[in-house]
């Protein structure tokens, strides 16, 4: 690297931005699925502009000429789609894809899932330009999207820490554990992947659970100044029955039942 003093405020911010707009429209895409009933495959979404230290050290490792740095360094920022399950990497991909050509540009996508890295490391990247109107006008920045299951996310975040400590030299024994850890973090993957549809029918019946107390609650609060005391202890200790028994049916019945004494003390 060229002893050139760089202005890293200046350098930094344009990718800094970029991450905290990418965050938010894939967050916004996250809230949309919810909003609208439905299973969002992005379970949460990171993001992070690599330090002035870590650049420094890929320069130089990789003898980059200030001048290039920009153009050559791919992930300087980064954004994390994180998932629960295998099935779900491809609908983000898909996702990522349906907006190429609008406010993105795909440069490039590596498959490290089909082609896992010598150490057990597996995610997809892609490689994109994003379109950012800054003060000073309109530019193109690099940035890397990467996409993992959680369990993916636990191992790479682990080897990454255990390669800083280590300062890349991670000793024989410690990588072969880490190998192993990564096998059994895929076989946890495709486990999970069998009982998907009991876990996702499970969520469902715990989001319409929700739904059916906070109504009740609502019901038997605006009733409370409505009734007889003894009315409105004897439908909360009904409530409180019904829910310790966990029957969902007898919660949806109760409900109703509420729902039309409500609507007969117009509450």
């Amino acid at each position: 690297m060229d002893k050139e003093i760089i202005n890293w405020k200046e350098l930094l911010y344009p990718y800094e931005q970029t991450v905290e707009e990418l965050m938010l429209k894939f967050n916004y895409i996250k809230k949309e699925y919810l909003r609208l009933g439905l299973y969002s495959p992005i379970e949460s979404v990171e993001g992070r502009v690599k330090s002035a230290a870590s650049i420094i050290e890929k320069v130089s490792r990789k003898n980059i000429q200030r001048e290039k740095i920009e153009e050559e360094i791919e992930d300087i920022a980064g954004i994390r789609l994180i998932c629960q399950f295998v099935e779900d990497i491809p609908k983000i991909i898909d996702i990522i894809r349906q907006r190429d050509g609008h406010d993105i540009e795909i440069v490039e996508e590596r498959d490290y899932i089909a082609n896992k890295k010598e150490s057990g490391y597996r995610s997809y990247h892609i490689i994109i330009k994003y379109g950012l109107n800054t003060a000073f006008g309109y530019r193109q920045v690099l940035a890397e999207i990467q996409i993992r299951t959680l369990a993916m996310n636990f191992w790479a975040v682990t080897e990454h820490e255990l390669n800083y400590k280590y300062s890349g030299n991670l000793p024989d024994d410690l990588k072969a554990r880490l190998k192993a850890c990564a096998e059994a973090s895929f076989n946890l993957d495709k486990e999970m992947s069998t009982i998907r549809e009991e876990l996702m029918q499970a969520e469902k019946m715990s989001e319409l659970k929700s739904s059916l107390v906070d109504n009740i609650l609502e019901n038997i609060q605006n009733l409370y100044f409505k009734l007889h005391m003894d009315e409105a202890d004897n439908i909360n200790r009904r409530f409180i029955d019904l829910y310790e028994d966990g029957d969902i049916n007898k919660l949806k019945d109760f409900n109703e039942q509420l729902n039309i004494v409500a609507e007969m003390y117009r509450v």
